[in-house]
């Protein structure tokens, strides 16, 4: 409803990126250029300062910018205070999911909160832990949820349920007769991992950072990008891994992987990861309430 000139501007400002602007509002990056110009002729002057490929706010930018800011806002409660009255619960949100969730929890929830609410258009996009934190930090999406602990303290982090990890290893392996395995017994093979910066890696080096006998650390022989590339390689028979319990379902029944518990246990909560703002549109609030309740319903399922 705002002035569409106004709304890229303030994206381009917020981020200070045409690129990650155009990504923000799925736009292309001569759109959103255009866009700006729009206004800058409109207001007869320079609205951002490009050098170096770099942009920053002129004077008149921060202007335009502080205000801005204050129409939306007020655009925002304009909208909810009319949807409270109405009942109607629409809009579009942007969603991040580390590669976990995204693949294994959120199409099953996604799809449950769409039947409930049709006219809702819900964008996800999926990175690991660190990716989808730097975007709920530069607003390029309005919700996040990740697998690891989230250090800065200017957001706002909810727990949403506790994941169990596991080892999983190949069905002809030795070790798939335990029940049950100390990290140090792992040390004594080929170890597959997750890349830098994804939540089950930081989550497992915390862990093997608080056990005393594993000073060596992990014998890593190969770090790949996804719980798919991960899971395919312990059944080729390259080594074995630690993983979410929650990825391994259709591996187990089917008998290519075997799964054994870690001694001490290996809990991590999944969390939502949002900016601490003064005002929320009701459609933010309504999938926060929804997936909350949804965690809690499926907390026991293994899925």
């Amino acid at each position: 409803m705002a002035d569409r000139r106004l709304q890229v501007f303030h994206t381009v400002a917020r981020l200070l990126s045409f690129t990650k602007a155009a990504e923000s509002l799925h736009m292309t990056q001569p759109a959103v250029t255009f866009q700006v110009r729009q206004l800058e002729e409109y207001f007869n002057t320079r609205l951002f300062d490009r050098t170096h490929n770099r942009i920053s706010l002129t004077d008149a930018g921060h202007i335009v910018f502080k205000y801005a800011d204050q129409i939306f806002e007020l655009y925002a409660e304009m909208e909810n205070s009319v949807r409270e009255m109405t009942g109607e619960i629409s809009g579009s949100l942007t969603i991040g999911a580390s590669t976990t969730i995204a693949e294994y929890m959120l199409p099953a929830l996604l799809g449950d909160f769409k039947a409930k609410f049709p006219d809702v258009q819900v964008h996800l996009k999926v990175s690991n832990t660190d990716g989808i934190v730097s975007m709920i930090e530069n607003n390029i999406i309005d919700l996040g949820v990740v697998e690891a602990p989230v250090s800065n303290k200017n957001l706002v982090v909810e727990k949403c349920r506790d994941d169990e990890l596991v080892a999983i290893v190949p069905a002809n392996h030795k070790l798939v007769e335990s029940r049950q395995v100390a990290l140090k017994d792992l040390m004594e093979y080929p170890f597959i991992c997750r890349e830098e910066g994804s939540g089950t890696r930081d989550v497992v080096s915390d862990y093997l950072a608080h056990m005393g006998e594993c000073k060596d650390g992990l014998n890593i022989g190969m770090e790949l990008g996804s719980p798919e590339a991960v899971k395919g390689a312990v059944e080729a028979g390259m080594g074995l891994s630690i993983v979410s319990r929650a990825t391994i379902q259709k591996e187990i029944k089917l008998g290519t992987l075997v799964e054994i518990k870690l001694n001490p246990p290996l809990l991590r909560p999944f969390s939502f990861v949002h900016q601490k703002q003064k005002f929320r549109l009701r459609v933010m609030e309504e999938l926060l309430e929804f997936a909350q309740q949804y965690c809690q319903d499926h907390q026991r399922s293994p899925d």
